[in-house]
């Protein structure tokens, strides 16, 4: 089954273990305030009152840091098996600027 996010919704999967970011930053255990995920899907964008759509700043593959507590509730979501996160744009803190 196919499914896309609506507005300004972002379908994330968790990356687990992860010690290092892609930049070489190296992660400590003890911060469990944030967590990083991958996009997977993420919906058109929301309307101004004009009208005008604005634009989604991430797109599918990027690497973005969540705070930890959106991995966990209401935000989990099971898609074929697989789990995943659904959250608003505005909830992620950070999109990775790493070049692959």
């Amino acid at each position: 089954m196919k499914m896309k996010p609506m507005g300004d919704k972002i379908l994330l999967k968790t990356q687990e273990g992860q010690e290092t970011t892609k930049g070489g930053i190296i992660l400590t255990s003890n911060n469990n305030n944030y967590s990083y995920a991958d996009v997977m899907a993420i919906g058109p964008g929301l309307f101004t009152q004009t009208g005008d759509r604005i634009p989604m700043s991430t797109k599918v593959g990027d690497t973005v840091l969540i705070q930890s507590r959106l991995t966990k509730g209401t935000n989990e979501i099971d898609l074929e098996n697989e789990k995943y996160i659904l959250v608003r744009e505005s909830e992620v803190e950070m999109v990775s600027t790493d070049k692959v």
